[in-house]
């Protein structure tokens, strides 16, 4: 019987002040080349424990809360890709890698992809979850979605939230399973909108034809599904892989499966 990885937790030191980990790893000398993955906007990087775990039978698996989010120290002005990416450059040094896989979920898919423009060298294959192109009216009608909270004396706007996660969930995902994370979706408090406006900012077809690094992307049956495949034509070395049977809280309930996926590719 295999024994789970222990999930440990460390800080580290970066531009925005100090950065929340999660890490799981093999005992030093059996390890593959480690595997950094970023999480969505607006929880951490606690979504991916499962993997972690999963991972860390062969190789070091980090999941970094994003400057802002979790328990990682916000940034003082409203960052964009390049400054979330150079902040997971930091993490990267601060644990003397020298070269890594990427995972990447949402805005975090954009973050991975940003840190392998910046590290061309270090960062070897990626794996996007999700890949949204859209039209003008599109990406206007995310902003609109994706603003600012309009908090309520009542409470109403929690309530609103929990109604739209429910209403997101994926296949399989219980209602235990989006309580676990909705702490998380509130903890940025006022700056907590900060990772969409700059995933908004940060163009797909612009930045993915400079990529050199093999990329396989993830379209799971989620809110951007629709949006996802759009962006294959601007890839250099892609492959895109259907799931209709993965939505929102995948990582919680597949992990296993989506470990196999990792390691086929990153691997190869």
């Amino acid at each position: 019987m295999t024994v789970p990885a222990v999930v440990r937790r460390r800080y580290v030191d970066g531009r925005f002040g100090q950065l929340h980990l999660r890490m799981a790893g093999p005992p030093a000398g059996q390890a593959k080349r480690p595997l950094l993955c970023f999480h969505l906007s607006p929880v951490s990087g606690a979504i991916y424990t499962n993997l972690l775990g999963e991972m860390a039978r062969d190789r070091l698996a980090v999941a970094p809360d994003t400057p802002g989010y979790g328990a990682s120290e916000p940034p003082r002005e409203p960052p964009e890709i390049r400054d979330y990416a150079a902040a997971m450059g930091e993490v990267m040094d601060a644990l003397d890698l020298a070269e890594a896989d990427c995972v990447g979920f949402h805005t975090g898919s954009k973050i991975a992809l940003e840190l392998a423009l910046q590290r061309p060298l270090a960062i070897r294959h990626l794996v996007l979850i999700s890949t949204p192109v859209y039209s003008d009216a599109e990406l206007a009608q995310m902003r609109a979605e994706f603003a600012p909270m309009d908090l309520r004396e009542d409470g109403g706007h929690l309530v609103d939230y929990w109604r739209a996660l429910v209403n997101f969930r994926g296949p399989g995902q219980t209602l235990e399973m989006i309580m676990r994370h909705y702490p998380d979706h509130m903890r940025g408090g006022a700056l907590r909108h900060w990772g969409h406006r700059a995933a908004f900012n940060y163009s797909y077809p612009d930045n993915l034809p400079k990529a050199t690094q093999p990329i396989l992307v993830l379209n799971n049956n989620d809110d951007l599904q629709q949006f996802t495949p759009r962006a294959m034509p601007y890839i250099r070395d892609g492959r895109l892989l259907e799931r209709p049977d993965w939505g929102h809280g995948f990582l919680d309930l597949h992990a296993a499966e989506f470990g196999r996926v990792i390691r086929d590719f990153v691997d190869a």
